[in-house]
């Protein structure tokens, strides 16, 4: 039996909200394992020019991604929706092994099932050398992004 992610389609624009913030507490989590649960068995992924389909290949996706992308903070906003899809936009910070940071901007486009659970998800990303002095997502890393943090739009990216 599968297991029901709330909130679940269609969805309310609260409800879109909602999903959006879980999806980037769980990515700010960093644990794949964890993060894999909210996309079905099935799922299919393009992120950048990686497809694949399915929960190990997610996990073995995120697994390198972290381990590339250091200190990874991420905040994504909602830009639209409908009945069982919503896109987003996002940023992320992070530095390579080498200590150099960036901030990658992108737009992803999600489909989910019934159960609320990501069927699809199509991420389109660029990456954009920062120094460290222009990093402006600072939070304890164990952790979700503040409440009182500021957004993508307060931040005027």
């Amino acid at each position: 039996m599968v297991e029901a992610r709330p909130p679940l389609p269609p969805f309310t624009r609260e409800g879109a909200i909602q999903k959006v913030r879980a999806a980037e507490d769980g990515w700010n989590g960093g644990n794949p394992e964890k993060v894999s649960l909210a996309y079905t068995a099935d799922s299919r992924w393009r992120n950048r020019s990686d497809i694949f389909q399915g929960r190990p290949a997610i996990v073995a996706f995120l697994t390198r991604k972290w381990q590339q992308e250091q200190e990874y903070r991420l905040i994504k906003e909602l830009w639209a929706f409908t009945d069982d899809r919503i896109a987003v936009r996002f940023a992320y910070e992070f530095h390579d092994e080498a200590g150099a940071w960036y901030r990658a901007y992108g737009n992803e486009n999600w489909e989910f099932d019934a159960h609320g659970l990501m069927r699809v998800r199509h991420a389109s990303i660029n990456d954009l050398p920062i120094s460290e002095s222009e990093r402006k997502f600072h939070w304890d890393r164990s952790g979700p992004r503040p409440a009182d943090h500021p957004s993508l739009s307060d931040l005027d990216l």
